[in-house]
């Protein structure tokens, strides 16, 4: 009989799993690009929005015109981003990706970015859920109109 894998305080409070190593270096080789756009764009990661009755962590958020206010932190933020990316882990199903995928483009998020290490790949959805899987060159939001490298995206360090 196989026992389940207790659930860690980062999976609860985040309610997702654990980023493993390419989620990572994906990660930061992508908040290195989009760093390139500030200030027009706020480039946050890990960022919990609490968006209709739920909380909910994007990998990274890109923000046009976003308040920061150094003496006055907060733990949630209700205003959606116009750009959320989710960063596969190896636990994660891509049903469960897309579904949150839907809930965010259903709360206000404009495009939302579903990246997987593995495959090498990015997947661009828009509002409608119509969505643009690339593998290579250059991937262009059709929201922000920014633009990252693939590559670069997925350079070993």
């Amino acid at each position: 009989m196989q026992t389940e894998k207790p659930i860690s305080d980062y999976e609860r409070e985040r309610g997702k799993p654990i980023p493993s190593k390419l989620h990572s270096v994906a990660q930061t080789n992508l908040l290195i690009q989009l760093a390139e756009y500030r200030p027009r764009f706020q480039v946050l990661s890990e960022l919990t929005l609490r968006l209709g009755d739920r909380d909910l962590t994007p990998d990274v958020c890109l923000y046009g015109d976003l308040e920061i206010d150094f003496t006055k932190d907060e733990s949630q933020v209700t205003e959606p981003p116009l750009l959320a990316v989710e960063i596969a882990s190896p636990t994660q199903s891509v049903q469960d990706l897309v579904d949150k995928i839907r809930y965010l483009t259903e709360h206000g998020v404009r495009s939302c970015w579903l990246v997987q290490p593995p495959l090498r790949t990015i997947t661009v959805f828009t509002e409608s859920m119509e969505s643009s899987t690339y593998d290579r060159g250059t991937v262009t939001d059709p929201v922000t109109e920014i633009e990252v490298d693939i590559d670069d995206v997925f350079a070993a360090p």
